[in-house]
């Protein structure tokens, strides 16, 4: 241990996405938290998708330990406890601000993607987007969807087929059982009104931190498909949101996706192939994406090229398959003339990492084998007390929770 080398990381180049990935429970979570409160620190509004549900203690300052001082006496510097500036957001009913979105604004193209369309049946989810717009129809949620998709296929189908073209009933029915199929994952809790703006997730505090926006999805980890709609449907409405920015000193805002494979895992591959693009695209609005996983592996190769910084921590070598993907991983880094990186990432303890970003030129760094700070917020969960506390003083959650009663198809 070198006291004094310290790794630093440049904000210039946190918009070019990074990687934190390590088997469970050597640290990656309090990584992810560490950058997390420097961005804080340095007025860049952060959003974190918590999917295990441990990430809220950001919201309340940390307390020393034994284990704490002993890291601090190695690495060098003052622990300072410090509670960060937290907005809890939802995809449920669980706490915090409701996050949501119209079908409307969601688009015939991604609707189509979630739902794995053929061309035919895209068209045809086309030519509802149309005639809704003709006939100023908003579609608000799914069931406002699947009335006019009931309509196309019914009696509205005569009529609708004399200005639109030809519909076919067979399409209309399979894009029906796969709206319903996406509903019993839980997507009609998403859909609806009152729309999510992206400008609230790039808030400064009063005290000029950048405000960390949690969005707590406990409740999907079983429910992939509706993890990647929404995600999906945030990083298509950041990019088409905010204006292209070129090269900032630092970002607008950067993005955490913990347990990232769960967007990956089930997804199309028309769905991916958007997530790629998006990704690629997104870092000139000055957005910066980090995925949190276990295996490097678990990102496909197109998006994995696309990230510039990169913390890797220790893997286990438990089977002949687990030796094998080591040595995969090991090649994603630089090459190192002090180090033989598919032996080290067997041996780095918890809390240590392999570190490479891009210098503030855009060239990668050589590969650094770190002992990381550790958090100055809390590093548990908040208590029950603690989070309605800080749902009652938001402004967000009066903002949005609350669900629209009108009805917007009044002709079906």
């Amino acid at each position: 241990m070198v006291t004094g080398a310290d790794v630093l990381l440049p904000l210039k180049t946190l918009n070019r996405h990074g990687l934190i990935a390590g088997a469970t429970g050597t640290g990656k979570t309090k990584t992810l938290q560490v950058i997390a409160e420097g961005l804080s620190d340095a007025s860049i509004p952060v959003l974190m998708m918590d999917i295990k549900g441990d990430l809220s203690g950001i919201a309340a300052a940390g307390a020393i330990n034994p284990k704490i001082e002993e890291r601090y006496r190695k690495i060098g510097g003052t622990y300072v406890p410090t509670a960060y500036p937290v907005e809890l957001l939802s995809l449920s009913h669980d706490k915090g601000a409701r996050l949501r979105a119209t079908v409307s604004e969601f688009g015939p193209v991604l609707l189509s993607k979630i739902l794995e369309l053929n061309d035919t049946q895209s068209g045809l989810v086309a030519m509802i987007f149309k005639y809704c717009d003709d006939n100023k129809l908003p579609l608000l949620d799914l069931k406002d969807f699947k009335k006019v998709l009931q309509y196309f296929g019914g009696e509205g189908k005569a009529e609708v087929e004399k200005e639109y073209g030809k519909i076919s009933t067979t399409s209309t029915g399979t894009i029906l059982r796969k709206v319903i199929a996406l509903e019993q994952e839980g997507a009609e809790q998403f859909f609806g009104e009152p729309s999510f703006e992206v400008d609230d997730l790039m808030r400064i505090s009063d005290d000029g931190r950048g405000v960390i926006s949690i969005v707590r999805v406990t409740d999907i980890q079983d429910k992939p498909k509706l993890f990647s709609t929404f995600m999906l449907s945030l990083l298509a409405e950041l990019y088409a949101t905010l204006p292209e920015e070129g090269d900032l000193d630092k970002p607008k805002l950067v993005m955490f996706i913990d347990e990232a494979h769960l967007i990956f895992q089930e997804a199309s591959e028309a769905l991916l192939q958007q997530i790629e693009t998006i990704v690629k695209l997104i870092r000139s609005k000055g957005v910066g994406i980090f995925f949190c996983t276990q295996n490097p592996m678990d990102v496909p190769p197109s998006v994995l090229g696309q990230l510039g910084l990169k913390v890797q921590h220790a893997l286990r070598a438990f089977t002949a398959a687990d030796r094998k993907a080591i040595k995969q991983t090991a090649e994603n880094y630089p090459l190192s003339e002090y180090y033989k990186t598919d032996e080290l990432l067997t041996q780095i303890g918890i809390g240590e990492a392999l570190v490479t970003c891009l210098s503030e030129k855009g060239t990668p760094t050589p590969l650094a084998a770190t002992m990381l700070t550790s958090p100055r917020s809390r590093m548990d969960i908040l208590t029950d007390a603690e989070l309605d506390k800080l749902v009652n003083s938001s402004k967000l959650v009066k903002k949005y929770n609350q669900t629209s009663t009108v009805t917007a198809l009044t002709k079906f």
